[in-house]
């Protein structure tokens, strides 16, 4: 006998995982198709949903940087957080991201955002995402997943936090139009 999905759609031994993509050199669309085209790909990963595509300047130190396509996306998966990370970053170095790009211009970026309700804290591994309440390119496409959402570290639903960052004003966040993640195998 097989078991089936619980309400949330996921199977025995399976979490939610949120993450989020970026790119902001080269074709940047085509590379977030390619990103999420391998997260799909992975061994004990199932994908689930994906927002639609958001474009920002860049937000952060180190100077001027080429503007961010970003999206959120969800995956179930059997999957560890560390294995799930460096599956991830094994990813972004297949699509030609060189190492040591933290806060530089790249092709890929790939971040575990949250991870079923869990809180990990490790040096190079901190669940929820430490930034995720605090920039708009990530709340925005994030909403569109799921505005109710309950931060696990705060209690505070996306929705709440993104009124806030509205609120308090900083770099636009648009829509690209027709933006998807979705891809036919054609693009770059």
């Amino acid at each position: 006998m097989t078991e089936s999905p619980d309400p949330a759609g996921r199977r025995p031994g399976e979490e939610t995982v949120t993450l989020g993509l970026g790119s902001n050199l080269g074709d940047r669309l085509a590379s977030l198709r390619r990103g999420w085209a391998a997260v799909g790909a992975l061994d004990g990963v199932r994908p689930l949903d994906c927002s639609g595509i958001w474009e920002t300047a860049y937000v952060g130190p180190g100077g001027a940087q080429p503007p961010y396509l970003n999206a959120c996306a969800r995956i179930a998966t059997v999957l560890a957080p560390r294995a799930l990370l460096t599956a991830l970053q094994r990813i972004e170095r297949d699509c030609g991201r060189p190492p040591a790009t933290h806060l530089r211009p790249r092709i890929l970026d790939l971040d575990i955002l949250l991870f079923g309700d869990r809180l990990v804290r490790e040096p190079d591994l901190v669940i929820p995402h430490p930034r995720l309440r605090e920039r708009a390119f990530v709340l925005e496409p994030l909403a569109e997943l799921d505005p109710g959402l309950i931060l696990p570290d705060s209690g505070l639903t996306v929705g709440a936090v993104r009124a806030i960052i509205r609120a308090a004003g900083g770099p636009p966040v648009r829509p690209l139009p027709g933006g998807t993640l979705a891809w036919d195998g054609n693009d770059g």
